[in-house]
């Protein structure tokens, strides 16, 4: 057994003074949890401040304090045993409880960047001769110095930072410090780092809790007298399951309300890194977001598949996430703009008014986008995530093999898609994968990107090429989005070969598994080619075939060639007539007019009124999809299932059993509660 981690955000609408009895509603308990985050805000914003300078992070990093024992894992008690104190302004009464929330942020922040500390010092020790594209050679320069973990993206990212740098300085920085400013904290008090003199938390219910904090009863506090104990009632959503074991949260204000950001931990089954027969492959892909196939390994080592692709496309918002990163970018390039025309003019400018007004508008502007950005990109992981792991479940996979994204090269219009699709946080849905799939005590691996869309998963086990083409039509034609093997006519999609190459990597090198000791990501670093085998539905012959097997005669016969000879005169054919009586006025034709083929160019007349409240949208009206008669289940609108209407994803079946002799199910096969 293991515990799950994760964290849901409530909010407090009121507080209740012990002492006093006094109620305390929203608007003054938000602002008396705004002073104690603005107390904590600033001590660690000066500690970060005073530390922001190579040596000190060299000490942090090298995890040894003063007495020559090794730094704890704790944040606050690290930073004492580096003698690195903070105390609070003069004439401000903080309990050492406050200093001990504000040191742990402090640490956090600082231990942070000492991952983006060793990313530029590895980038800049392997600087390449052309930054915008490096060569085989100089990406394994770079892969050699890196830490683990790193993607892609975040290597773009610093790489053109740096160049930045060196565009406006004429050399490289020689740290982090040089490049970076502090990094900024945010107003929250991080009340784990507190025990019983600031903070207790028990839970009431199974959807209830009661926190009771010290909160000042002013802005700035100049004795003890000032503080006092604060009961707040908080509600539970519904994913705290009622045997989860609450943690200590974080308080912070957001839109006037008080934010309990609550971590808890619920007991899980530890699922095993190998020993799996049964497992799902997903491909980043170019078509769509994600593609994938079901995989089984027999007994006699063959990877097998069901032949059917499962696909979550999410063109549709990928394309209004590409819309606002580009109206985001031009706000960002127009408040650059303003700024610099405020410096360049005093306050009494009659025009300096108008221009900071603007200013200010323009950066509400920027931020509210950027708020709709993140907004749209995490509903979008966690969509993808519960339609993966609801395939894995459907399937009977015991693993959800996936590409690591830290060996995921772009390159020619791959290069393009990725960088289009990088707004929809990879990451974010790699990590939310293992999050839910852990509830089903189901492995998440990621295996080599490398290669996946070049060999055939037929008959190429690292030999076969593939010939990308734009269609199956259109094979002697260079593209990207379909593949085509020449040697055994392995003709389909490219993402759905690659995710077999996925699936076929994952169960042959399984035994090759590693798992990260500080963050238990596991992943598979050899690469073991083996081809997929594709299991056919045995089909039961017709009625007609079987007539034409028993009486000899051909299954489909030809018709008989219609006499087209000129021996009569061809008929007169009677004139349309119309019966619509709208037409058929006083001042219009006669009932036997005769009607044109021509679609008139308006309509004659109004459309239908819709039967509910409000107007009918524009375009082709919608078409209602249910189940078919006799099945149960979801409805084939995909919204349902993926929480989204511009979203065309694959529906979850249980197929059941298949492999080893056995054929792929029909539907009708399957128990009713399946189907």
């Amino acid at each position: 057994m293991s515990k799950l981690t994760a964290t849901a955000t409530c909010t407090a609408h009121g507080a209740v003074v012990e002492q006093s009895g006094q109620v305390v509603r929203q608007p003054l308990l938000a602002q008396r949890v705004a002073w104690l985050a603005g107390l904590a805000q600033d001590l660690s914003a000066r500690l970060v401040a005073s530390r922001w300078n190579a040596a000190d992070l060299d000490a942090l990093a090298c995890g040894v304090g003063l007495d020559g024992r090794a730094l704890p894992a704790k944040g606050w008690m690290a930073v004492r045993r580096l003698g690195w104190g903070t105390v609070p302004r003069s004439g401000v009464h903080v309990c050492d409880r406050v200093v001990r929330c504000a040191q742990e942020q402090a640490a956090r922040a600082l231990r942070l960047a000492l991952h983006r500390r060793a990313l530029v010092a590895a980038i800049v020790a392997s600087w390449p001769d052309n930054p915008r594209a490096r060569t085989d050679a100089e990406w394994q320069a770079l892969r050699a110095v890196l830490p683990d973990g790193v993607t892609v993206a975040e290597i773009r990212n610093r790489t053109r930072q740096i160049r930045a740098y060196l565009d406006e300085h004429g050399a490289l920085p020689a740290d982090l410090t040089d490049l970076e400013q502090p990094p900024t904290v945010a107003a929250q008090i991080v009340l784990a780092a507190a025990d019983r003199q600031l903070v207790t938390l028990e839970r009431t219910g199974d959807h209830s809790g009661r926190l009771r904090v010290r909160l000042p009863l002013v802005e700035t506090p100049v004795s003890g007298r000032e503080w006092a104990w604060h009961v707040l009632d908080v509600a539970l959503p519904p994913t705290v399951p009622p045997e989860a074991t609450l943690c200590t949260p974080t308080l912070r204000v957001k839109n006037g309300r008080v934010r309990v950001d609550l971590p808890f931990q619920t007991p899980i089954s530890f699922a095993p890194a190998i020993g799996h027969a049964t497992a799902v492959g997903f491909d980043w892909g170019l078509n769509s977001l994600l593609t994938g196939v079901a995989g089984r390994l027999t007994g006699s080592g063959q990877v097998i598949s069901d032949g059917r692709p499962l696909t979550y496309d999410a063109t549709g918002i990928s394309a209004k996430l590409h819309r606002l990163r580009a109206e985001r970018e031009h706000l960002a390039a127009k408040h650059q703009r303003q700024d610099k025309l405020l410096a360049g003019i005093t306050p009494a400018d009659p025009r300096y008014a108008q221009l900071a007004a603007a200013c200010q508008v323009i950066g509400a502007e920027h931020e509210r986008l950027c708020a709709r950005i993140r907004n749209l990109n995490r509903a979008l992981a966690w969509s993808a995530a519960r339609w993966v792991v609801d395939q894995a479940i459907a399937a009977g996979a015991t693993v959800i093999y996936m590409e690591d994204l830290a060996t995921l090269e772009a390159r020619g219009r791959r290069g393009r898609a990725n960088a289009r699709l990088s707004g929809q946080v990879r990451g974010q849905i790699v990590e939310a994968i293992r999050h839910l799939a852990a509830k089903h005590t189901i492995a998440v691996v990621t295996v080599p990107a490398r290669g996946t869309s070049k060999y055939c998963p037929r008959c190429g086990s690292g030999t076969s090429l593939l010939q990308h083409c734009p269609a199956p039509d259109r094979l002697s034609e260079r593209g990207w989005a379909w593949a085509y093997c020449p040697a055994c006519g392995l003709s389909c999609d490219r993402d759905w070969a690659a995710a077999e190459r996925i699936v076929a990597r994952g169960l042959l090198g399984q035994n090759a598994t590693r798992t990260h000791r500080a963050t238990g990501a596991r992943t598979i670093g050899k690469v073991v080619e083996g081809n997929v085998a594709r299991v056919r539905r045995t089909r039961k012959p017709t009625r007609a075939a079987r007539r034409a097997r028993r009486t000899g005669t051909d299954l489909h016969p030809r018709p008989e060639a219609r006499d087209r000879s000129k021996n009569r005169p061809t008929p007169k054919r009677p004139p349309r007539t119309t019966n619509n009586p709208v037409n058929n006025t006083a001042n219009n034709q006669s009932d036997n007019a005769t009607t044109s083929s021509r679609v008139p160019d308006r309509r004659t007349v109004p459309a239908p009124f819709p039967p509910g409240n409000g107007q009918r949208p524009a375009g082709q009206a919608p078409q209602a999809t249910h189940p078919p008669a006799g099945r149960t289940g979801l409805a084939r609108d995909s919204h349902h299932r993926t929480g989204f209407h511009r979203v065309a994803a694959t529906p979850v079946l249980a197929l059941g059993a298949y492999g080893d002799g056995r054929p792929r199910p029909r539907p009708s096969d399957l128990p009713e509660m399946l189907r």
